[in-house]
């Protein structure tokens, strides 16, 4: 199974040291499955962490480690999910 959902974002200007969290509805993601993020300009050092936070729901933290103030502009964030095979 693979879902995909995107949506435009602008983060808050970022102190080095800080995050915010967003979500983006990605129709089909169930609890479980993997989770990709991406986002359409330079991260500048600030990375991101997506999960499947509810059913149809990816939550994405972008979380500043870049030594100093980031200030993101807006962008297109784009989620995926899949569910990977099993192990059995």
């Amino acid at each position: 199974h693979y879902h995909s959902g995107e949506a435009t974002y602008d983060p808050a200007n970022l102190a080095d040291g800080a995050g915010v969290t967003t979500t983006v509805t990605c129709t089909g993601a169930i609890l479980g499955e993997v989770a990709l993020a991406s986002f359409s300009l330079d991260l500048q050092g600030v990375i991101l962490f997506p999960w499947i936070s509810a059913a149809d729901t990816v939550s994405v933290r972008f979380q500043n480690e870049s030594g100093g103030a980031v200030d993101l502009g807006s962008g297109t964030l784009s989620v995926w999910t899949y569910t990977p095979p099993d192990s059995a």
